[in-house]
């Protein structure tokens, strides 16, 4: 417990911790969500998929319902955190909601993140909310020859 302006609180980690186990599952990642939008540190990331949003958890979910290799998620690729890396196929898959995506300094920010990934090797494909949740045969189906295609090249350059 910390002090701030004079009144006794937990730090964000400890409230995290605290929340686990009485708190509804959707709850506490509303409150690790937000904490990460305020740069507060939480502590471990709760759960072993490492995701940080129900976004990212659906995302996940149409990997594995669709039998696609895992990637890698939450990942630092440089200076940003990439929601789903394939490193050895040098593809990224940035899941973006609208209420985190809107707005021109977003919009500008998504634009640097995409040219850094690209200048580093990496294909980066952004999908929005609507295509996670309301077309996932279409998303696999996207993704699957891509995986295949450069899975082959990779291991046949080395």
């Amino acid at each position: 417990m910390t002090l701030r302006n004079g009144i006794p609180v937990t730090t964000p980690a400890r409230t995290i911790s605290d929340l686990r186990g009485i708190a509804p599952e959707w709850e506490l990642r509303r409150a690790i969500r937000q904490a990460d939008l305020l740069g507060l540190p939480t502590g471990p990331v709760p759960g072993r998929d490492r995701t940080r949003s129900d976004l990212e958890r659906d995302f996940l979910g149409i990997c594995r319902r669709h039998r696609l290799p895992l990637p890698e998620v939450n990942v630092r690729v440089g200076r940003f955190l990439v929601d789903f890396l394939w490193r050895d196929q040098r593809l990224a898959i940035e899941t973006d909601g609208y209420r985190y995506h809107r707005g021109r300094q977003a919009f500008e920010d998504d634009r640097v993140r995409g040219l850094e990934l690209r200048a580093r090797g990496f294909e980066v494909i952004r999908l929005s909310e609507k295509q996670v949740a309301e077309e996932p045969r279409s998303v696999a189906e996207v993704l699957r020859p891509i995986l295949a295609s450069r899975r082959h090249r990779v291991g046949a350059d080395g």
